[in-house]
């Protein structure tokens, strides 16, 4: 009701200007109506008002320019040109009626305007009929910009197509990349949108919603609050005339979607003092892009014909007269217009008395359309030759598009706050097909809520309150209970997601309100939950799929990551007491005692006779000192005597080889098992599970997680054979219960839970299935590029690596609790049973050789003992 009453109030205002201004009194001179005319068609100021100024400053300069010619002598066939005055309502019969009228009773060679596109599409079409040129100063719609289709039709306003390409490289500019359009419902709007639109389908931009304003009802069709809000782009283009842009903004207002929320870009300034005070601080950092003429951006213009045009003006018609420096830029886009047609009929006139004929006969019928300009091809091509330095800038056409080449100008102004009030100021200016550049003299864009720095042109979440779902999980998600300091029980939430939870809210400037999600909730529910609105987003370690992207969305990732495998820290201890003997196989160790042998037969068949060590010895005796002598080079021990020939010498280097080469082999292969016996596991990675070494029944898995997806895929190809198990708690006591043999954790979890709570749990094999933690957002959330922009800063300033070096590089568990790096008594025990057992052949040996001392020994001892 609110926003009616200032429809209302504004449309008072409109009609007490008219009603002012409507009472002028003017004196301008009465044109003879004998005299080649043109004909000016404004807007008719008792119907709508935002052409009070644009029409009675067009009307002056159209006349100005007339009579300016007359000053200057110009004549057509002896006769001074004169001028004609029809006004228009918008309605598109009526202007026709009045232009046809005028060309019926008149010698109208030239029409100047009309201001409205709808209009000049039909007028553009009566002077093809009628061979009379049309010059509008304020149709800016781009399909009038076909020569083909209008052929008798100029414009000194810059088309739309101008202006659509200044809005591109505007948004280029500030790095925008969609907007929201509203229009009016005429080809002014439609033809200005669709433009906008094609543009920005070349250019890589979006629209994201076209809202249509009907200015027949004088209201927005569609929810224009919710349109905006539900939007993920901040940007808002405004094509539509003064009047309705006003009406346009006001219920922008009522409806709380202008600044500092959203920015809005208008195709038109509007008067700022017919707003509410205690809105206007919302209209800060509104921007509008107007045409302008060349002075504005310090462009060559002809000054003479300006101050001359003024002076006629003042003359005759002061109380209008504004100031130099006030005057509406369309109304010397009039000027121009006007004067185009009379350097254009002057040139043409003087070319057609050259060949002594009469340069304005025509075919005069009564009926208009039947009436005819004689040599109109010659007369149009004429005004598409003619150029001259114009109070815009320089006019000239081509004979191929109804747009001028040059002197095309835009500026944009901003709407900044001044001593009392709000004041539009130009910031930047135009030139096609230039870049924006900053305006001479300007200050710095003033956006929307006061700020110095451009809007990103999406949805902020600066202000937005915000559901957030956690779930448990450790260190993820801590639950911590303490007393506070009214002697109540307290919970909070520590851990990685708090942490990063406080500083996106720092960064963006939500309000969150967190809620703990029930334990027995699944990480599938979890995304479900986000999908049905439960929660606005959800925060923790849930993986990012291709099954959850179908239901939901997912921000940039905030913890990279991959699937371990986790057991139980118990290796099984196998007692093999010949397991030195493992780095040869039983072959090769006969092959070693047979050359050993070998070795010792040769030698003593070789050495007996010429080595004093065993010449005076028996031939067992010298044969068990020979194999001695080829154990103990083979061993690399050596033994007490030298062999004496050249021949035991080769042998005895052929000894040292194999000793070389079997030493080695034997050291580096008994250290190789040694270590894989103290390191042995059940399994050593994902390709033994694969291959079953574990019952698939005794591995466990967590129901409605990633691990799931994972052995559903790439082990029991979708059988669901495993141990299903419903919470991370479950997992652990299952393996320490020994119900199940392995598992699958979240690498982050897995090495805090396995370096701080369970260090009789042990990771095995290497990282898999490698992916990414990311926030759970609804699909094409609104605040999504401003989550991730705000997650990549927080990752390039390193913020999050800190966050995982307090969480997840802690260690509470000794070293010494998982794999031993020591060789046990059990690894060599049977070395020293065999070293036993040699000891106690030798000892036995001993006896054997002092047998007879022994027993004589004893009998002795005996013997004295019976005497006693």
């Amino acid at each position: 009701m609110s926003s009616w009453c200032n429809v209302q109030w504004l449309l008072l205002q409109f009609i007490v200007g008219q009603f002012t201004i409507h009472h002028v009194e003017a004196v301008w001179p009465v044109s003879n109506s004998s005299y080649i005319q043109l004909l000016g068609l404004f807007r008719d100021i008792s119907y709508v008002s935002e052409a009070t100024k644009i029409s009675i400053h067009s009307h002056a300069m159209f006349q100005a320019a007339i009579l300016l010619s007359q000053k200057y002598n110009i004549t057509i066939e002896g006769q001074y040109i004169g001028w004609q005055i029809a006004q228009t309502n918008g309605d598109l019969i009526d202007a026709l009626s009045s232009a046809c009228l005028a060309i019926s009773t008149s010698n109208v060679v030239g029409i100047v305007g009309p201001e409205l596109s709808r209009e000049a599409h039909i007028l553009a079409a009566l002077g093809k009929t009628v061979g009379i040129p049309v010059v509008s100063f304020s149709a800016t719609d781009p399909d009038l910009s076909n020569r083909i289709a209008y052929p008798a039709f100029y414009r000194t306003v810059p088309s739309d197509i101008i202006a659509v390409a200044a809005i591109v490289k505007l948004f280029i500019r500030f790095n925008w990349t969609s907007c929201i359009i509203i229009y009016q419902n005429d080809v002014y709007g439609s033809g200005g949108a669709n433009a906008i639109n094609r543009a920005f389908l070349d250019n890589d931009l979006t629209v994201r919603e076209m809202l249509m304003f009907d200015i027949a009802t004088l209201r927005i069709r569609g929810d224009l609050k919710n349109s905006l809000k539900t939007s993920p782009t901040r940007i808002v283009l405004v094509w539509a005339q003064p009047m309705y842009t006003s009406l346009i903004v006001e219920n922008a207002l009522m409806n709380d979607v202008l600044g500092p929320q959203f920015t809005w870009i208008l195709s038109t300034s509007i008067p700022l003092n017919s707003f509410n005070l205690i809105y206007r601080q919302k209209l800060i950092g509104m921007l509008t892009i107007e045409p302008v003429i060349g002075s504005v951006v310090h462009a060559p213009i002809n000054t003479t014909l300006l101050e001359a045009a003024y002076n006629i003006w003042q003359q005759y018609e002061p109380e209008t007269f504004p100031g130099s420096g006030k005057v509406a830029d369309y109304a010397l886009f009039a000027f121009d217009a006007t004067w185009l047609l009379i350097q254009a009929l002057n040139i043409f006139c003087y070319t057609t008395n050259l060949n002594s004929s009469f340069c304005t006969s025509r075919i005069e019928p009564t009926y208009c359309f039947d009436r005819r300009f004689s040599d109109s091809d010659l007369f149009l091509h004429t005004v598409s030759m003619t150029h001259f330095v114009g109070v815009s800038g320089p006019i000239q056409f081509s004979v191929n598009e109804t747009d001028r080449i040059n002197g095309t100008y835009y500026y944009l102004r901003n709407v900044q706050p001044a001593s009392d009030s709000i004041t539009f100021v130009p910031v930047a200016e135009y030139f096609d097909p230039d870049h924006w550049a900053t305006y001479e003299g300007a200050n710095v864009i003033i956006w929307p809520g006061n700020s110095l720095v451009p809007p990103t042109g999406q949805a902020l979440l600066e202000g937005v309150n915000l559901r957030i779902g956690v779930v448990e999980s450790t260190p993820f998600t801590i639950i911590t209970n303490s007393i506070d300091e009214f002697n109540q029980n307290s919970t909070k939430l520590v851990g990685y997601v708090p942490d990063l939870i406080e500083l996106l809210r720092m960064k963006l400037k939500f309000n969150p309100t967190i809620t703990l999600a029930p334990s027995n909730q699944t990480y599938a529910q979890l995304v479900d939950a986000v999908a049905d609105g439960v929660y606005d987003i959800v925060i923790g370690d849930v993986t990012i799929t291709a099954a959850r992207r179908e239901l939901v969305a997912f921000s940039n990732s905030i913890f990279d990551n991959s699937l371990r495998i986790i057991m139980r820290n118990t290796p099984a201890v196998n007692v093999d007491l010949l397991s030195y003997m493992n780095p040869f196989s039983r072959t090769l160790w006969l092959l070693i005692l047979i050359g050993c042998v070998y070795a010792g037969l040769l030698l003593s068949v070789i050495e007996r006779q010429e080595n004093e060590a065993l010449r005076h010895r028996s031939l067992i005796s010298s044969v068990a000192m020979s194999i001695w002598y080829s154990f103990g080079n083979l061993v690399g021990y050596g033994v007490d005597f030298d062999v004496a020939t050249a021949a035991g010498r080769l042998l005895t280097m052929g000894l040292y080889m194999l000793s070389l080469v079997l030493v080695a082999t034997y050291t580096a292969n008994l250290a190789s098992d040694l270590t894989i016996s103290k390191s042995k596991d059940t399994i050593s990675g994902i390709e033994d599970m694969k291959n079953g070494k574990i019952p698939f029944n005794r591995i466990g898995i967590r129901l409605g997680t990633a691990s799931e997806d994972f052995y559903l895929r790439e082990i029991s190809n979708g059988i669901q054979n495993f141990y299903p198990l419903k919470s991370r708690q479950e997992q652990y006591n299952s393996l320490l219960a020994g119900i199940i043999d392995a598992t699958f954790l979240d690498v982050g979890v897995a090495e805090y839970m396995t370096n701080n709570i369970y260090c009789n749990l042990t990771l095995v094999g290497s990282d898999i299935d490698k992916s990414a933690f990311g926030i759970v957002t609804p699909k094409q959330w609104l605040y999504a590029h401003d989550l991730d922009v705000n997650i990549l800063l927080l990752r390039e300033a390193g913020a999050l690596d800190e966050l995982k070096r307090k969480w997840f590089q802690s260690r509470t568990c000794s070293l010494s609790s998982g794999i031993s790096t020591t060789i046990e008594v059990e690894a060599l025990g049977g070395l020293f049973l065999s070293f036993a057992v040699i000891t106690t052949l030798s000892l036995l040996l001993f006896l054997w050789y002092k047998r007879f001392i022994i027993a004589n020994y004893l009998l002795l001892h005996l013997g004295r003992m019976i005497r006693n």
